[in-house]
């Protein structure tokens, strides 16, 4: 990241999995490889030959580091990564580091430059700037890069779709490859539909801020590539109200309502033959994971990967790292009827609960602001210096 441009904007945003050379920081990123997880055969692991419990746990779920801008990537190489308009802040923010060079590029693309529109140079630039990074990243990292379409287009799946088409175009143009990419659009019945449609299309998707099972549900229904579960916000948002009718039963039942909600969605995912793989994220502590081992993903943060890092695992440790979920395991989960319908928008409409209503709309103003914050520097800086 390395811009010549000065800025004063606060260190923003966290980044899970990016393989920086050997630099060290950047935000938000990490977006899995297509393969899935490497899974043992066995239910559970024999601790004998395990040197520490992360090397345990990646026998059971792959593990995404999520990190903050200048952590020392080298302790955590990733694998995957996701480029964001929290990601360009910090790029912009970092006068001297990697990627400055592309959000330059952005700033004199031709298209771009040409425009006498405000708004559409601005489109133009912003664009540019995410797929210059994102072409970076996927030079760096093994797996796939997701990346954030606008979240002012949560509502309008054309909107997105549209979007997706011109980043997939500009991406063509720098010649990476349709399958090194993801495209990470909220879990609104819109996006969903978005994904349904990039889908058909053959476009992977990368379906966020999921925090109900209707939305879970419906995503694997659309055949959304990723699913990304926030695990801690749910749980959270349990801690401080009432009132969801799902969240209340978990609780009933003596469960964690974050964990529960997950397990569900793997479950559902496995017993009826969904493609999707299932991303656990906002990871509190180490029981969070050792209650989802076998989910495709877990995003955890840099903190609990140092402790799993540095604890060694004993004989007696075995109880912990059991698999939780399994393909197998799901075929005996049972499913209400209503929990097994065609979802459409008034059946999601209905069903998706105030948590999942107030989390989403708390994770998609928190996008918009970082977007018009990206503007806001952008415009600030136009016309670009030396051109």
């Amino acid at each position: 990241m390395a811009i010549s441009m000065q800025m004063s904007i606060s260190m923003p945003t966290r980044l899970h999995h990016f393989q920086f050379q050997k630099p060290r920081g950047v935000q938000r990123a990490n977006w899995l490889c297509g393969a899935s997880a490497s899974f043992s055969s066995s239910s559970s692991l024999s601790t004998d030959h395990q040197n520490t419990e992360m090397e345990a746990i990646k026998e059971l779920s792959e593990i995404v580091p999520d990190t903050m801008i200048f952590d020392d990537f080298e302790r955590f190489p990733p694998t995957a990564a996701t480029v964001s308009s929290s990601l360009l802040l910090g790029i912009c923010s970092l006068p001297e580091t990697r990627f400055g060079s592309v959000i330059e590029t952005a700033m004199v693309d031709s298209e771009g430059y040409a425009s006498e529109d405000g708004s559409d140079r601005l489109s133009c630039i912003f664009n540019k700037a995410m797929v210059n990074v994102g072409a970076e990243l996927v030079k760096i990292v093994p797996g796939r890069v997701s990346t954030e379409v606008d979240a002012r287009l949560a509502y309008d799946t054309h909107g997105t779709i549209k979007k997706v088409h011109e980043l997939l175009k500009l991406y063509e143009e720098v010649e990476v490859p349709q399958e090194r990419l993801l495209f990470k659009i909220p879990a609104t019945w819109q996006g969903i539909e978005a994904s349904r449609l990039l889908e058909a299309e053959g476009i992977q998707t990368h379906v966020t801020f999921v925090y109900s099972f209707p939305q879970a549900a419906a995503a694997a229904q659309a055949g959304s590539s990723v699913i990304q579960i926030f695990v801690g916000r749910v749980r959270d948002w349990a801690r401080n109200h009432s009132g969801d009718q799902e969240i209340e039963s978990a609780l009933a039942r003596g469960e964690d309502p974050g964990i529960a909600l997950a397990t569900k969605a793997f479950n559902y995912i496995h017993k009826h033959g969904h493609k999707s793989k299932l991303v656990a994220a906002t990871i509190r502590n180490k029981q969070d994971i050792f209650s989802l081992l076998g989910i495709d993903y877990i995003i955890v943060p840099l903190k609990i990967l140092q402790s799993l890092k540095d604890s060694k695992t004993l004989p007696d440790d075995k109880y912990s790292f059991v698999r939780r979920l399994s393909p197998n395991a799901a075929q005996a989960y049972n499913f209400t009827a209503e929990e097994l319908v065609k979802w459409d928008q008034a059946t999601f409409a209905s069903a998706i609960g105030p948590a999942a209503e107030e989390l989403l709309a708390a994770g998609l103003e928190g996008y918009i602001n970082q977007s018009k914050r990206v503007e806001a520097y952008f415009t600030k800086i136009w016309p670009p210096p030396n051109v």
